[in-house]
């Protein structure tokens, strides 16, 4: 099975740190990962997306050019890659800030309202991991237990103080995406 993820946002929303999150817990597996970060020189409030493959054979190439899976954190992200989906494929939508419907019936939509649950939780930028934890209740393609363990990896020593709240957001994600 190979899966190509593109994860989707504003600068600032954590796209760089989701999809290197992803990238290490599928290595916990034993998996093939590749993962490639992209966004403007503004950073901060500029467009950001990462792309990462995830396969149990080699990998030939990192670039994802037609996802089958996106993680959409914002409007202008679903615009762009929306039209770039493989038939069948799976978006997780941050429907905080997703304000219109998908145009593509061929394309499974789940709509998690991640930057609201985040703030509910205490801290409005862990959406990035309501998110994820969404994609892992629906695509299986890494266990859930797998990105709470990659969590003390890929946060920065100064961040750890942050483990607690990124893996209860990744659990409410999870949760919420294994109903919706």
């Amino acid at each position: 099975m190979l899966e190509e993820i593109v994860i989707a946002g504003f600068g600032g929303q954590g796209v760089v740190f989701c999809g290197t999150l992803l990238c290490y817990a599928g290595m916990l597996q034993e998996k093939e990962v590749c993962g490639i970060p992209s966004y403007g020189a503004e950073m901060r409030g500029g467009t950001a997306n990462y792309s990462v493959v995830i396969s149990e054979e080699e990998i030939a190439s990192p670039l994802v050019f037609n996802p089958t899976s996106a993680i959409i954190m914002n409007q202008p992200s679903l615009d762009k890659f929306e039209p770039k989906m493989k038939s069948g494929g799976l978006m997780i939508l941050n429907s905080s800030l997703v304000t219109r419907e998908i145009d593509r019936a061929d394309l499974k939509a789940v709509k998690i309202p991640a930057t609201l649950i985040a703030t509910e939780l205490g801290n409005e930028r862990v959406a990035n991991m309501v998110a994820l934890g969404a994609y892992l209740s629906k695509s299986r393609e890494v266990l859930l237990e797998s990105a709470v363990c990659a969590l003390s990896l890929t946060l920065s020593k100064d961040k750890q103080k942050l483990l607690a709240i990124n893996e209860k957001a990744l659990r409410k994600g999870f949760e919420v995406g294994s109903k919706g």
